[in-house]
């Protein structure tokens, strides 16, 4: 073979054998809006309760454990994709290091950190139990740092 059927093999290769990210970037290419990270945590949040009742209709019967397992499944699985945007898009993304000498920013970092860490154990809490409780809790983290990271 010679160098160029070689280099389009190895293209070739990383086109079709490449996985799509679960993330976004992080270069500041602006494609991804906060309103749209803000209104997949909601939606992550509906599916998280809607599966949290599933879960309890079914869990009398076990001739329902297939049915069962999906609901989990994909409880568990939005509960990440929430984690995964705290993580990837706000903490590291969209949450900047204050100027360490204005106290005032020092201090909306912090809240805003303390916000995000919050949201990420009831994203956890969810995955752990079906307690409603833990999902509303979650749903109102979330609008309570939209409105702190809004500067509303």
């Amino acid at each position: 073979m010679n160098t160029r059927t070689i280099g389009l093999c190895l293209a070739f290769a990383s086109l079709t054998l490449t996985t799509g990210a679960l993330a976004h970037c992080e270069i500041p290419c602006g494609i991804y809006g906060d309103e749209a990270r803000f209104a997949a945590i909601q939606e992550n949040i509906t599916t998280i309760e809607k599966s949290m009742v599933k879960i309890e209709e079914l869990s009398g019967d076990l001739k329902n454990i297939n049915q069962l397992t999906r609901w989990v499944n994909n409880k568990e699985h939005h509960a990440d994709d929430i984690r995964q945007i705290v993580t990837q898009y706000f903490m590291t993304q969209r949450i900047k290091l204050p100027d360490e000498n204005d106290a005032g920013a020092v201090a909306a970092y912090e809240n805003k950190l303390v916000l995000l860490h919050k949201m990420m154990v009831y994203a956890m809490r969810c995955k752990q139990t079906t307690d409603l409780a833990n999902a509303k809790k979650l749903h109102d983290l979330t609008h309570e740092f939209q409105q702190v990271y809004s500067g509303k």
